[in-house]
């Protein structure tokens, strides 16, 4: 059994479906001080040192601790989680008609140590949206995107927002699951 230092619905899932066995507990990271920190790292060092920290906020001597964050790039802006419905519909007109970069990574700490971590991108063309589409879309997703980066679920109505989708699906829920599952299977917590 391994913990995933996550609260994250998409991320549970995830494991959950894969067999993996695990615990999930939130991680205490300051992700906002952690970015400031950071100056201007590209978008996913950012990624993986959130995934990280995030790994190395849950001490546990026994087990594997997993750490993963995503994080949003369109043109030279990164995008947070929005804090109101007001800001995700902001969001959803920045996003409109462009590309949006999604970088996922995952981290393992063991024994207090990162010995693994990745990172993967996705790019999500996103199409026109209406003013209309964008208020009903809030309407029926609100506030269950409030904790997604990209204001979407892609396994919900978030697929509606894109035209076309490049790169792993696990990534764009918001974790690179297939290397995850190759370096759990690496450290033993997995069979081979």
């Amino acid at each position: 059994m391994i913990v995933l230092a996550s609260k994250s619905a998409s991320r549970q899932a995830m494991l959950a479906a894969a067999g993996v066995a695990f615990e999930a507990r939130r991680a205490a990271v300051d992700e906002r001080a952690l970015e400031a920190s950071l100056g201007g790292a590209q978008p996913d060092q950012v990624a993986l040192a959130l995934a990280e920290a995030k790994a190395l906020a849950i001490p546990d001597e026994e087990r594997p601790v997993l750490g993963s964050d995503s994080l949003v790039v369109v043109g030279d802006r990164r995008f947070d989680k929005p804090a109101s419905r007001q800001e995700a519909a902001g969001h959803l007109r920045a996003f409109s008609g462009r590309v949006m970069q999604l970088h996922s990574a995952a981290a393992i700490a063991k024994d207090g140590a990162i010995v693994w971590r990745h990172a993967a991108l996705a790019s999500l063309q996103v199409r026109d949206l209406s003013e209309q589409f964008i208020a009903t879309y809030l309407d029926a997703e609100w506030p269950e995107v409030s904790g997604c980066v990209g204001v979407f679920r892609i396994e919900a109505l978030g697929v509606q927002l894109f035209d076309r989708i490049e790169g792993d699906h696990f990534t764009v829920l918001g974790m690179p699951l297939l290397p995850v599952l190759g370096a759990l299977r690496d450290l033993g917590e997995l069979p081979a």
